[in-house]
């Protein structure tokens, strides 16, 4: 992961300071939307952005530990707090950009219904349940909580593998190495080798929200601009069509 900042870094570089462009870190499961994302924005004639994708967890140590981001999205509340409160992002700029849903996946069909006390951890058997690591990743905090809370958590916690990020946690299951997972409703739409098996409650699990803010007391005009574009009508297609809610 941090050999993903530092590439990031290399290329703000490689333009020079007075040309960098915008540098992105972002949550994992956004980088299909956000990619598209900086394609549209870049055809306005723009400076092309720079992405890092990864956990919301590891790019908000990167910036504590001074990666150059100018722009920070992280996949829940927690992790922005993280950064917010070593006063690193820059004052008045948080927004809630983005919200989404968790969802069970599987490999082959799972013939289970999401509910209280569902059957997961018989269907599962000796299987194992991908998710992204639940004491960092917000995809897995999620996760975790909505298991948690519909009671069958203790049932199927000896068969978690646990994956670095979200987009990890699905190849697990494209790849035959978990019988199942939960990820998000937006990655589970973009893949053709998994099963939809269904739908967490949202009341099961805190509300997933993508909170964007600028990082820095003086970022730089293409941050700021790129980080304006995030919300125009036309990057808002671009969410709806990948299936996220616009907030």
């Amino acid at each position: 992961m941090f050999r993903i900042a530092l590439a990031a870094l290399l290329a703000v570089l490689a333009f020079g300071a007075n040309a960098a462009p915008p540098l992105v870190f972002a949550a994992a499961s956004l980088a299909d939307a956000l990619t598209e994302v900086g394609a549209a924005y870049e055809k306005t004639g723009a400076v092309k952005p720079t992405f890092s994708f990864a956990a919301s967890s590891a790019l908000a140590r990167q910036i504590e530990n001074g990666a150059p981001a100018g722009l920070y999205i992280s996949a829940d509340e927690q992790w922005m707090d993280y950064v917010a409160a070593r006063n690193l992002t820059t004052p008045g700029t948080r927004i809630s950009l983005l919200a989404n849903r968790i969802v069970l996946v599987a490999a082959t069909a799972l013939p289970i219904e999401i509910g209280v006390g569902f059957p997961l951890a018989a269907a599962l058997g000796r299987d194992k349940l991908a998710l992204a690591d639940p004491d960092s990743v917000p995809a897995g905090r999620y996760a975790k909580a909505a298991l948690e809370n519909l009671g069958v958590w203790r049932d199927i916690e000896a068969n978690v593998v646990r994956a670095e990020n979200v987009r990890a946690a699905l190849t697990f299951v494209e790849r035959g190495e978990a019988k199942a997972g939960v990820v998000y409703a937006t990655d589970a739409a973009l893949s053709k080798k998994v099963i939809l098996v269904g739908v967490f409650p949202e009341i099961s699990h805190p509300l997933i929200t993508y909170p964007a803010a600028l990082i820095g007391q003086n970022p730089n005009a293409e941050a700021r601009a790129f980080y304006d574009f995030m919300s125009s009508d036309a990057a808002k297609n671009i969410y709806r069509r990948y299936g996220f809610a616009v907030k």
